[in-house]
């Protein structure tokens, strides 16, 4: 399969959601410099996050997944990464102590610049224009000049894209994610008002820290509490950059997407023909792909087949997107279609894309609670099959956004207008996400203990 595939062959497949560029030479320009640049990521870290991930398709580790919904330039600053990273750990830490697993985790970091959309153009005030499509590809201003395709925001995507893995690397191995420091920062979050049912989680974490600090295992014995593994994804949504960064790995000889370490194809642009999957079938990374409600039983065979024809673990992650109410009428289905072809898949929640909202006041919004709920019938209905949870997926931020509805601090459809700066999807601000977090690590607690009970038996 490998050796018939180049990296081109997309070209001449039917292509969704992607730019129409007028100026041809321009694009030939582009995608010729950054055929040149240096890959973002590496063959060997996309090897060793598959090889993670085919731990969490065992129930051995445990997938947290989450960033912007869409990265900007404007919106572009070492704080930002930097909170968002910090939030991340912080969620980590507390997914750890529930799973009794590792976690591993993947930012939609350095590269989630392309989003689809679900018209070709908007109108406002009676003035129709392309959509916008993400940095990447044209302007958020509703300008006639700003919204036309510009291949040569690709290298400015490119350079964000570099600059932030720099400081996630800095941040991952430097001892600011040192274990003890990022749990001094959830104390104060379950320390507030209104975060009882948090604060008996978080002491006992508390106490496991201090009990091995007491017996000599701290960050200077042990220099993997100091430490992490982050990993960087987005949609590869835009294909003439992610080919131009595709390179072959010198150890194996194989196809590598130096866009990032792993990739995944939308719930609009699966078609088990199209250029997107064609792209994504030949390159090495682990592959995400959302599956929503429309995804037909015999389309996820096609798709299995086509991305993960030998079964790799680790290789394909399912990223269910159903809405909450809706899990129960379609992750079943999916599920018994995995388990007859007996796949090596890695099952994880988007509880974000299915519960989109339009508020009384007008702004899009997702409701805290939909956003749980939809996390609980996931778990729910991996119980009732007998297969396992292996994450969840959050489109979120570091940042005190009044985005989504609800949470501990109970944002209500009047504060949405306080502080909404997505430039597409509501985000979960950082105590909604923390506050997920302890939420599901109650999940993982009981099924944690259940497996328990099961393995004594």
């Amino acid at each position: 399969m490998t050796k018939a595939w180049t990296k081109s062959d997309w070209r001449s497949k039917p292509r969704v959601q992607m730019p129409e560029y007028t100026d041809a030479a321009a694009l030939a320009q582009v995608e010729a410099q950054l055929s040149k640049y240096p890959p973002l990521v590496f063959a060997g870290e996309v090897r060793r996050l598959k090889a993670q991930l085919g731990q969490a398709a065992q129930g051995k580790a445990f997938l947290l997944q989450g960033g912007d919904c869409a990265e900007s330039f404007s919106g572009f600053s070492a704080d930002s990464i930097r909170d968002t990273f910090r939030v991340m750990l912080q969620m980590a830490v507390v997914l750890t102590f529930g799973a009794k697993v590792p976690v591993i985790k993947v930012g939609r970091m350095a590269g989630q610049f392309a989003k689809p959309r679900s018209a070709p153009t908007e109108v406002i005030d009676g003035v129709e224009l392309p959509s916008y499509r993400g940095d990447i590809i044209n302007g958020f201003e509703f300008t006639a000049e700003a919204r036309i395709p510009d291949p040569a925001r690709m290298l400015q995507a490119y350079t964000q894209a570099a600059a932030t893995l720099n400081l996630l690397r800095a941040f991952s191995t430097g001892g600011f994610a040192d274990i003890h420091r990022v749990h001094s920062w959830t104390l104060g979050f379950a320390e507030a008002d209104k975060a009882e049912r948090y604060r008996a989680l978080s002491d006992r974490i508390g106490d496991a820290l201090d009990f091995m600090t007491a017996a000599g295992v701290n960050a200077d014995t042990a220099h993997e509490l100091s430490k992490v593994d982050f990993y960087t994804s987005h949609e590869a949504l835009l294909l003439e950059y992610e080919e131009a960064l595709c390179r072959t790995d010198s150890t194996t000889g194989l196809p590598v997407a130096g866009s990032g370490h792993m990739i995944w194809i939308g719930d609009r642009t699966r078609q088990p023909d199209g250029a997107h999957v064609t792209f994504a079938r030949g390159v090495q990374n682990p592959i995400g792909l959302k599956c929503g409600p429309s995804i037909q039983e015999d389309d996820l065979k096609r798709l299995m087949a086509a991305l993960n024809p030998e079964n790799e673990p680790g290789r394909l992650t399912l990223i269910a997107r159903f809405g909450a109410g809706k899990v129960g009428d379609h992750l079943p289905r999916l599920i018994r279609v995995v388990e007859a072809e007996g796949a090596n898949v890695v099952w994880t929640c988007d509880p974000m894309h299915g519960n989109t909202i339009k508020s009384a006041t007008g702004y899009k919004t997702r409701p805290f609670e939909s956003v749980l709920r939809e996390v609980r019938e996931f778990f729910a209905v991996h119980k009732a099959e007998g297969t396992i949870p292996g994450g969840v997926h959050f489109e979120m931020t570091g940042a005190d956004v009044t985005e989504c509805t609800g949470g501990l601090r109970a944002v209500t459809d009047e504060n949405l207008s306080d502080r909404y700066h997505t430039a597409c999807d509501p985000r979960l601000n950082a105590s909604q996400s923390l506050e997920l977090a302890f939420l599901v690590a109650e999940e993982l607690s009981t099924r944690h203990e259940a497996l328990k009970k099961r393995t004594a038996g």
